[in-house]
């Protein structure tokens, strides 16, 4: 198991376990309590991610890619989507071409 794998895994039990938790004790209960600002949060990391990469900045980049990483699984914890289900869609798409499976998608 990759080092990333070993610390996503860890994040996401956290992330799991600070469900019903007091919203004002936890920073990931709160996102949790209101998936509307979890979403938007993650928004706002998504940008940050793309500013980074286009300047280049390798190490604001990773530091921005962790946020982005947290407010995902937040986002996927609220609406009780999992790794896994995830996992599935990805497995699914194994061996198609990027263009190919696109293409395949409802317009």
């Amino acid at each position: 198991m990759s080092r990333f794998t070993e610390v996503l895994a860890r994040l996401a039990a956290t992330v799991e376990s600070r469900k019903g938790g007091d919203p004002a004790a936890s920073y990931t209960a709160k996102l949790l309590a209101d998936p509307s600002l979890a979403a938007k949060k993650l928004g706002e990391e998504a940008v940050e991610v793309v500013i980074a990469a286009t300047k280049g900045e390798g190490d604001a980049l990773a530091a921005e890619s962790a946020d982005l990483i947290y407010h995902w699984l937040v986002v996927m914890a609220a609406a009780g989507v999992s790794l896994d289900d995830v996992a599935a869609k990805l497995e699914g798409r194994e061996g198609t071409s990027g263009l190919a499976e696109k293409a395949s998608r409802p317009k």
